[in-house]
C-alpha cells in the first residue's frame, strides 16, 4: 500500500486551520509549515499532527518547496488552509496512489463557497491551481513569490471529484488579501523587467473585470459574481499600479516650497 504526506501552508489561519487539518486526518503524514503565525495557529495544528514546522516566508514558491521538502512519503497532497477535502476525494486519491498506472501529478478541481452560495462561474469552478496530488521527485515550484508556477517531469492528470474551499471569512479579509497579493504581484512583475504606468494598471483592471464577469458569466452568480469581478478589478489595479511606483511613475518627494506646491 502507498502511502501520501498532506502539507498545508499557514500564516494567522486559526479559524480555518482545523476544519482543513480534520478533513485530511485519513493522511498517513501532515505537515503543517507555518510562517510564524501570531494567533495560535501552530498551537491549533498540533491537535493534529506533530509535523508543525516553521518556515520563514519569502514567497509562495519557496515556501512550498521547502514543505515538500520535509515530507516523507511517495506521494504528496497540497491543501491550503482555506481548502477541504471531500471523503469523496480521499477515496478517489486513495485509488490512485496505488494504481500502478497512475500518473505522476494530478489537478484537482476546486468548489468555491463564497457570499453564502456555491460558485458556479465567475472564473471559480473547477479552479484549478497547481497540481494538488503528486509524487515526491516529479513536481516542483517555481519560485514566484505568489501565483507560482510549477514544474513537472511526468505525466499530469485530473481528480473527477472536487474539494472545497472558504477563501474568505468576510469582505474586509477580501481587502487584506488583495492588498497582500497586489504587492507580492508587483514584486513578482518588477523581477521580471516589466514597467508600466497609471493607465496601463486601469486597463489592467478593466480587462480583469470584463474577463471575469461578462466572459466567464459572473454575472450568473449574483452579487458574489460582482464582488469576485470587483476584487479581480481592484487586485490587478493595485497590482500594477503599485508596478507604477516601483518604476517612478510617481515623484518620491514632493516640489520644493515655490515649485508647483499649492
Amino acid at each position: 500500500m502507498s502511502k501520501v504526506t498532506v502539507y498545508v501552508i499557514a500564516y494567522n489561519e486559526a479559524e480555518k486551520i482545523e476544519e482543513a487539518l480534520a478533513s485530511v486526518a485519513w493522511a498517513d503524514e501532515i505537515i503543517v509549515a507555518d510562517s510564524h503565525s501570531r494567533d495560535g495557529t501552530a498551537e491549533l495544528a498540533r491537535k493534529y499532527t506533530d509535523r508543525v514546522i516553521q518556515l520563514d516566508f519569502s514567497g509562495f514558491g519557496k515556501l512550498r518547496n521547502d514543505a515538500i521538502g520535509h515530507a516523507s512519503h511517495e506521494w504528496i497532497f497540497s491543501l491550503d488552509a482555506d481548502e477541504r477535502c471531500t471523503p469523496q476525494v480521499r477515496d478517489e486519491i486513495r485509488a490512485i496512489i496505488n494504481d500502478p498506472q497512475a500518473r505522476d501529478a494530478y489537478l484537482v478541481p476546486r468548489r468555491n463557497f463564497f457570499m453564502g452560495r456555491w460558485i458556479r462561474y465567475s472564473g471559480w469552478y473547477p479552479n484549478y491551481r497547481q497540481p494538488q496530488l503528486f509524487r515526491k521527485g516529479k513536481m516542483r515550484y517555481t519560485d514566484d513569490a505568489v501565483h507560482e508556477g510549477f514544474e513537472l517531469d511526468g505525466s499530469l492528470g485530473e481528480l473527477k471529484h472536487a474539494i472545497w474551499q472558504k477563501p474568505f471569512r468576510n469582505l474586509s479579509q477580501t481587502i487584506e488579501k488583495m492588498d497582500r497579493y497586489s504587492s507580492l504581484g508587483a514584486e513578482k512583475l518588477t523581477k521580471a523587467g516589466k514597467r508600466t504606468t497609471m493607465l496601463g494598471a486601469l486597463l489592467h483592471g478593466l480587462n480583469a473585470f470584463l474577463r471575469l464577469y461578462i466572459v466567464r458569466l459572473g454575472f450568473l452568480d449574483g452579487w458574489a459574481g460582482f464582488v469576485i469581478a470587483l476584487g479581480n478589478f481592484e487586485g490587478t489595479f493595485y497590482r500594477y499600479a503599485k508596478l507604477a511606483e516601483r518604476s517612478g511613475a510617481w515623484r518620491s518627494a514632493p516640489p520644493k516650497d515655490g515649485d508647483g506646491a499649492p
